[in-house]
């Protein structure tokens, strides 16, 4: 069985992204990693270069700054990057910038990609999400916050990315089977100095948005402000060992109460029916094979 990473980034160091921690995080379970570096105003492509290993391959690619409805940037550069994969490949592990795979789950996730490579009707594994919020401390859970996404497809290249990244799909819109697997993705997304965070809200919903919507929506300020959020609780497990480092090196503080929280009437129906009844009403951009 052979396994490829793959990914894209630009702009690491300037949004402080731990892309070198996501790509090192499922490094030692691929045969070679493909890494799309879009051409950025800071040294990304030497941060990708910095990553001593021969299964690293990088690609240079332009980003289309026109595309500026709902993401689509991001679906093209992911594409760029799964294109590229070697034929001989039967998996194809994906990771985003923010996220990061905690080394206790490895294990089962070769396992699944071995059980399930020569299933014709698995197209990839689904994974759970942790989604970090404010610091290293603590997690959203309401039902906004996506809970599972595919990570790992097969190497078939009628698969493409979807809308803004958010998955896959094959054919002609058509969503993938997949097998829900007990691994979660670290997603650090929202955790970053408050001057990077809104750095980031201030550009990266440009690739979404128009300038009038930017200016109308995203608050202006020199650093943001993560006390808006409606719920948050205390993270007691542990992280990732490769992104230790970027964690005692945290200077600045976020405190929650996690008592204060503001879920709205919609999500605290959507949160009971999942706990209690099994029912998941969120938006599902996958088919689960029993």
């Amino acid at each position: 069985m052979k396994v490829a990473g793959f990914t894209f980034i630009r702009n690491a160091l300037l949004y402080d992204y731990p892309i070198k921690e996501a790509i090192l995080s499922i490094l030692p379970v691929c045969d070679e990693f493909v890494v799309a570096v879009g051409q950025s105003d800071d040294d990304t492509l030497g941060l990708i270069r910095s990553i001593r290993s021969d299964k690293i391959r990088i690609i240079e690619t332009v980003w289309d700054d026109s595309l500026r409805e709902g993401g689509k940037v991001l679906a093209v550069e992911t594409d760029k990057a799964f294109q590229a994969i070697s034929k001989e490949m039967d998996w194809a592990f994906y990771i985003q910038g923010d996220e990061v795979i905690h080394e206790k789950y490895l294990p089962t996730i070769v396992a699944a990609m071995k059980k399930w490579k020569d299933d014709d009707g698995v197209d990839g594994l689904l994974f759970d999400y942790l989604h970090f919020y404010g610091s290293y401390d603590y997690i959203a859970f309401t039902s906004k916050w996506y809970a599972h996404e595919i990570r790992v497809i097969k190497n078939n290249k009628s698969f493409y990315s979807y809308r803004d990244a958010q998955g896959f799909r094959k054919n002609d819109n058509e969503k993938l089977w997949v097998k829900k697997i007990d691994a979660y993705v670290y997603h650090y997304g929202w955790v970053k100095p408050p001057e990077k965070q809104q750095l980031k809200q201030q550009t990266f919903n440009k690739l979404w948005h128009d300038d009038t919507w930017v200016d109308k929506h995203v608050v202006k300020g020199e650093s943001f402000d993560y006390t808006g959020i409606d719920a948050l609780k205390k993270f007691e497990g542990s992280h990732p060992a490769v992104i230790q480092s970027r964690i005692d090196e945290k200077n600045w503080v976020f405190d929650f109460d996690i008592s204060n929280n503001t879920i709205s009437t919609k999500n605290r129906l959507k949160n009971f029916f999942k706990k209690y009844l099994g029912l998941d009403l969120n938006y599902r951009n996958y088919r689960i094979r029993r």
